[in-house]
């Protein structure tokens, strides 16, 4: 198993672990029944869960199939492209920081457009009205399920 497979190994457990230490501290969360406070640290909970078995399965599956790997493959995924890493990070703080002035639905929008701008394949032609129309409805869906579903509310900004 080289460096990257163990890598993907200790990731997959790290997260698994993080996930059931996560889960077990939910169940101390009071309970008033049906949706409350506490049904998104649940929801988190198992998908950090299930995200970290699926990081092991993918990692034991990477160790099976190692026997037909080559050298080459296994540079390029050891390369990070830390321009994208970085471009992520500057989109989330300048989400975080204007999503109380500007607001959630048009602050989510022009984030979700933006992401995927930035983790779109390099010589591929982007698709900005498709891009666009995912990132309005995306935030529409959510700003609505949080509002009326869950009666919570969430910075209106501008809207409000």
């Amino acid at each position: 198993m080289n460096d990257t497979k163990k890598r993907e190994f200790a990731l997959g457990l790290v997260m698994l672990c993080a996930g059931l230490a996560y889960l077990f501290l939910t169940f101390d969360l009071p309970r008033k029944g049906g949706i409350d406070a506490s049904f998104v640290p649940y929801v988190l909970g198992f998908f950090m869960v299930t995200l970290g078995a699926m990081q092991l399965a993918a990692a034991r599956r990477m160790a099976v199939a190692s026997g037909a790997g080559s050298a080459t493959n296994d540079v390029e995924a050891e390369r990070v492209d830390y321009t994208t890493v970085l471009r992520t990070v500057g989109l989330i703080v300048a989400y975080v920081a204007l999503l109380g002035y500007v607001g959630f639905p048009i602050m989510t929008a022009l984030y979700l457009y933006a992401q995927f701008l930035v983790l779109s394949p390099t010589g591929r032609k982007v698709n900005h009205v498709t891009y666009g129309g995912i990132a309005v409805v995306a935030a529409a869906l959510i700003y609505v399920t949080f509002r009326f579903g869950f009666d919570l509310l969430l910075p209106a900004g501008l809207l409000g």
